[in-house]
């Protein structure tokens, strides 16, 4: 249908989901030459003005979806909730789809992917099956927490359709009522750090590692607020961090890039959280902190061109760009341009018409020479910086 850039490669790249990851994947890559189409229900998604060819629909209408896949040499996606049955059919009659929608189905369900990578050896919290009621009848969860050697307090996390920090729950003890959803039930981990890493694999299995961060969530909201890049722990504690994700991301046969979130305990181990099956938020800083985005990275290893190097340029802070907790309508960002005004400051808007109380306007990176300066930056960054809705 379309002609090729060079040899094999595709030309038309189609994009299930119109959001911010899809906006970053396309202005970070489009210098590679490629055309990219863009599938979201939303008429004013991130990604539409960046497409060169947009397709309103639900990510769950299988209509909406061959239309995407018709107009694309391959495809890939920038969210976990899409309809992989559609997608599992067109994989079985030869079209290209990095991940694999197997993979995706597997990371869907949080129970099954757990069970993935615990088979595969991969450390992590301990964790069981629960379909029970949210009044538990006869203390159900305590008769297994008992049978499995676990005690409260314990997470809850519902085994499809969360997302940032959606869908978790901790129960400090069996008083605490349940969410009345098909859940796993995990160990709480007294963690020092979170810690992730992004994780490049390509069609041919080789793999890429980016360093090593530190992501700080906001307890009230329970959405990841900072990122650091590099990581401040030991050597033993980066090499494991990255034998874990790497094992990780091999077990799922994964294409692509992949988020990985690990758990430093309070003993020095490192267990896995979760994996996202593509961009992540904890990658955001390697726009302008690395070799290569991890956006980039991610078009070259669906597409067979070469992994891309993931050197750290200069240490780097990322911060979510969150609306106000007051913030509900037109967006409007205070203090852009003092912002701008701090060298090694770039700031990412996500261009979303309506701003709502902590929902993700965009991001602000932050490079420096040393950890404590852009530390120091980011407190600044803080106090300037806000996305507020304009008064009428």
């Amino acid at each position: 249908m379309n002609t090729p850039i060079s040899g094999n490669l595709p030309r038309a790249i189609g994009i299930i989901g119109g959001g911010q990851l899809g906006r970053m994947l396309i202005y970070c890559s489009c210098k590679l030459g490629f055309q990219y189409v863009v599938l979201d229900p939303d008429p004013f998604a991130s990604a539409k003005p960046l497409a060169n060819h947009f397709i309103q629909g639900s990510l769950y209408d299988p209509v909406s979806l061959r239309k995407l896949l018709e107009h694309s040499d391959l495809a890939t996606y920038e969210i976990e909730h899409i309809d992989t049955k559609t997608l599992r059919e067109a994989e079985d009659a030869g079209y290209q789809l990095y991940p694999s929608p197997r993979l995706l189905e597997t990371i869907q369900d949080k129970l099954v992917q757990k069970e993935v990578l615990s088979k595969a050896g991969v450390p992590m919290p301990r964790f069981f099956r629960f379909d029970g009621t949210g009044k538990d009848p006869g203390n159900t969860l305590l008769s297994l927490t008992q049978s499995n050697g676990i005690s409260y307090p314990l997470v809850q996390k519902s085994r499809k359709g969360g997302y940032d920090g959606r869908g978790v729950k901790v129960l400090r003890s069996p008083a605490d009522p349940l969410t009345d959803v098909p859940s796993i039930i995990e160990e709480y981990i007294p963690f020092q750090k979170e810690l992730a890493v992004i994780v490049a694999r390509d069609r041919e299995g080789n793999t890429a590692l980016y360093p090593v961060v530190e992501m700080v969530f906001n307890p009230d909201h329970n959405i990841c607020d900072t990122v650091l890049a590099p990581a401040r722990v030991p050597s033993d504690v980066t090499n494991e961090a990255y034998r874990v994700a790497r094992l990780a991301v091999e077990a799922l046969e994964g294409v692509g890039v992949f988020g990985v979130e690990l758990f430093l305990t309070s003993e020095g181990k490192v267990l896995l959280n979760e994996v996202a099956p593509r961009p992540h938020n904890s990658g955001h800083y390697t726009i302008e902190a690395c070799l290569t985005s991890q956006f980039e990275q991610h078009i070259r290893a669906i597409t067979g061109l070469p992994l891309g190097a993931t050197d750290l340029i200069r240490p780097a802070i990322m911060l979510n760009l969150l609306g106000e907790s007051d913030a509900l309508g037109v967006p409007f960002v205070e203090g852009f341009k003092e912002a701008l005004s701090i060298p090694g400051v770039s700031i990412h808007l996500y261009g979303k018409r309506e701003v709502r109380p902590f929902r993700k306007m965009g991001h602000v990176t932050i490079l420096g020479t040393t950890t404590e300066e852009v530390l120091r930056k980011a407190e600044q960054i803080r106090g300037i910086l806000k996305v507020r809705s304009v008064e009428t």
